[in-house]
């Protein structure tokens, strides 16, 4: 007879992945506060700022550690060591920083749950952090029994033809580093186009809400400038869970050789968008 191991809900462990703050940043820079003040204020800058911030970080990660204290199993791991973290299948996610922190994170999970809580409300929008330090200890219980609602999100991934594969939690950017052209050469749904641009765009549900939206919003507020189109309002971001992506071809120039007409649109599964390189390095 074989025997399952059923993991009780308070078994489960917590990792908390942390973000250190930009006195912190400093101070790791600088060695010292004094050292790290002397550079802020010799900008001209309000360290008082830098201090609050920390402050309320500080604050924040204490709450959520006694809570994890007295839940059981837990493990504080910083943002930098992601890349070569291994979480296991029932681990339970918590986030405790910006945004960026969560949509970071997101990219090494395999359907962990996620928890995002925002710090310092006063300071952060926290689109990806729903949730305070203080309501911690009532959620884990909850998404430890899978009772607490999740929303689902789609991830992008890309190809490279050296084999490696990069995935995205909010967009994608195709295009060269420095403010310069890139020539390539781009197909979708059988048409083909050569295009000259800065870059492209690729966004997923969650990155619809942000970067891609202000692309939409610039381009809507200069055509409606210019009485071509309706007021950038008008724009609606995907939902994060959607089965789609949007691209966006940032500053296309158009020309003999590069016309502009696949500039916008959207990738579904089964239909992925090609990119060939026309540039001698750098492609």
């Amino acid at each position: 007879m074989l025997e399952v191991a059923v993991v009780a809900p308070a078994e489960r462990k917590v990792v908390l992945v942390t973000r250190r703050t930009r006195l912190a940043d400093l101070v790791a820079r600088y060695h010292t506060v004094a050292q790290a003040r002397f550079y802020i204020e010799h900008l001209g800058a309000d360290m008082s700022d830098y201090l609050r911030e920390d402050e309320a970080y500080a604050r924040s990660l204490l709450t959520v550690t006694e809570v994890l204290q007295a839940w059981g199993r837990y493990q504080v791991i910083d943002r930098s060591l992601l890349t070569n973290f291994v979480f296991a299948e029932d681990d339970i996610v918590v986030a405790l920083g910006q945004d960026g922190l969560v949509a970071n994170t997101l990219k090494y999970l395999d359907e962990q749950p996620l928890v995002g809580l925002n710090p310092e409300p006063s300071r952060w929008d926290g689109l990806l952090l729903p949730f305070e330090p203080a309501q911690l200890r009532d959620l884990l219980p909850a998404v430890a029994r899978n009772k607490q609602v999740c929303k689902p999100i789609t991830m992008a991934e890309v190809c490279l033809s050296d084999g490696q594969r990069l995935r995205a939690v909010n967009d994608l950017f195709v295009g060269p580093r420095t403010h310069s052209s890139a020539l390539y050469e781009l197909e979708l749904r059988g048409h083909c186009e050569r295009q000259s641009s800065s870059g492209m765009i690729i966004s997923t549900g969650l990155g619809s809400t942000a970067w891609m939206k202000s692309v939409m919003t610039g381009a809507a507020a200069l055509a409606q400038r210019m009485g071509l189109q309706a007021a950038p309002e008008t724009y609606q971001p995907m939902s994060w869970g959607e089965d789609r992506l949007l691209f966006a071809v940032r500053e296309p120039f158009r020309s003999r050789s590069s016309p502009v007409s696949g500039v916008y649109g959207d990738l579904i599964p089964g239909s992925p968008l090609k990119l060939r390189p026309r540039m001698p390095e750098n492609g």
